[in-house]
């Protein structure tokens, strides 16, 4: 019987949910300072996950999630992104 594979887990910033890292956007802060997106989950550098839920995310804004994730100031294009990402997934 071959094994199980685990599918790893990681928590939305927006909503607090643990979610399968597959069903999440990993944003990420490379080495030298900048942001982006890693829609491939293997860019360098310190990384947060959210929701592609449009709550979801606008929570994580609000709530300034991202910026207390990375100690940093998140550009209102990334969240662009995110928000445009969305509405082509859906």
């Amino acid at each position: 019987m071959p094994p199980i594979k685990r599918i790893p887990l990681r928590k939305c910033t927006g909503c607090g949910e643990m979610k399968p890292k597959n069903e999440l956007v990993r944003v990420v802060k490379s080495p030298e300072g900048e942001l982006s997106l890693d829609l491939t989950g293997k860019k360098p550098g310190r990384g947060a996950y959210v929701c592609t839920d449009p709550v979801c995310l606008a929570a994580a804004r609000k709530a300034r999630r991202l910026e207390k994730a990375f100690a940093c100031r998140v550009p209102d294009t990334l969240y662009e992104a995110l928000e445009e990402l969305h509405t082509h997934e859906g």
